[in-house]
């Protein structure tokens, strides 16, 4: 039986100036923690978040990518709205955060909606408000405790950082995942 899984069969749709397709997860302002199942392609609930925190962008993944933590690319995309889950985002990269979730990497694109006015101006994570940087910075670092796991942001880096993060996931999706389907 063939079914559709959107890691698999979504377009990244690519390209040099950093637009990329994102498929959200999690809408802003959500406490539901959803993922992607990766064998059926439905999204479950992982959890439901310990803390009385919410997710301060939209949160989701990149398909077509795969990582090191043997998921796909996280994506957060910046929108004045919340998105539905599942649902495909057109999205600008203009930056990345550089994250250690139990001590293995976990970086997240930083990108804004493009078809969002309030957003798609922004062209590199430098132009972005300081308090949103500290936002998100925030939430990564607290949203564990509860569960006593530990998360440390590292760094902020800029697009071309965000770019090459990016073609490394492309690639190892090409080499590891790809042939298997």
């Amino acid at each position: 039986m063939r079914y559709f899984n959107p890691w698999h069969h979504t377009a990244t749709a690519y390209d040099e100036q950093g637009f990329i397709n994102g498929i959200i997860e999690i809408p802003k302002q959500s406490r539901a923690k959803y993922e992607l199942d990766k064998e059926s392609g439905l999204l479950k609930l992982d959890r439901v978040l310990y803390s009385a925190m919410y997710y301060p962008a939209n949160y989701g993944f990149i398909p077509q990518t795969y990582c090191d933590d043997k998921d796909p690319l996280d994506i957060l995309i910046m929108s004045q709205i919340e998105v539905t889950p599942l649902c495909l985002v057109h999205a600008k990269i203009i930056g990345v955060m550089w994250m250690l979730d139990n001590g293995e990497a976990d970086d997240k694109i930083i990108a804004v909606a493009a078809g969002d006015p309030a957003v798609n101006h922004f062209e590199d994570i430098s132009g972005l408000p300081e308090h949103t940087i500290r936002e998100l910075r925030s939430f990564f670092e607290d949203y564990k405790k509860l569960e006593n796991k530990e998360v440390i942001v590292e760094e902020f880096q800029d697009k071309s950082t965000a770019m090459h993060i990016l073609r490394e996931a492309l690639d190892l999706y090409a080499r590891e995942i790809a042939p298997t389907l």
